[in-house]
């Protein structure tokens, strides 16, 4: 497995991972598919042209197989996106993606970095966990029509 830091020409890449992720796990992200769908090309691009975010996909086997955003979150770092194929849970890849995210962040001088996760979404709290993200005591929910769907917010300090 390699670990890419896509740059504004692998847009396609990350619109392709991106949608199979929010296909595979709807719930588990504030966009939607639909939304995501209407994002034009211009905007994919654009995405990655930020230099203030930087996105990482995991590739094996000829194929993209999971993806994560580190980008502003107030005045730390945030972690978004996160998602591995279910055909590749359980074997480093997200641990992975989120060590790249991580080693970005610290490069940019961030001293935190935040996510939120959804309260049932049992094995992503204990990855994070074991990752050594600990609860912030800030909750939430998706946007609506999702709002049921409760969130809270983890952090890992990075110095």
């Amino acid at each position: 497995m390699e670990i890419h830091h896509l740059t504004t020409a692998d847009w396609r890449r990350r619109r392709a991972i991106r949608l199979r992720a929010l296909r595979d796990s709807p719930d588990a992200f504030g966009a939607t598919l639909a939304e995501e769908l209407t994002v034009d090309d211009a905007g994919w691009q654009a995405r990655l042209a930020r230099p203030d975010v930087a996105t990482f996909v995991a590739h094996a086997d000829g194929e993209d197989i999971g993806l994560v955003t580190s980008a502003p979150y107030g005045d730390h770092a945030g972690l978004f996106s996160m998602w591995v194929d279910p055909r590749h849970r359980g074997r480093g890849v997200g641990e992975a993606l989120v060590r790249a995210a991580v080693s970005w962040a610290m490069q940019q001088g961030y001293e935190r970095m935040l996510l939120d996760v959804g309260d049932s979404n049992v094995a992503a709290v204990a990855f994070y966990t074991r990752l050594g993200f600990r609860p912030t005591g800030v909750t939430g929910s998706l946007p609506p029509p999702r709002d049921h769907h409760l969130e809270h917010q983890r952090e890992l300090r990075l110095r």
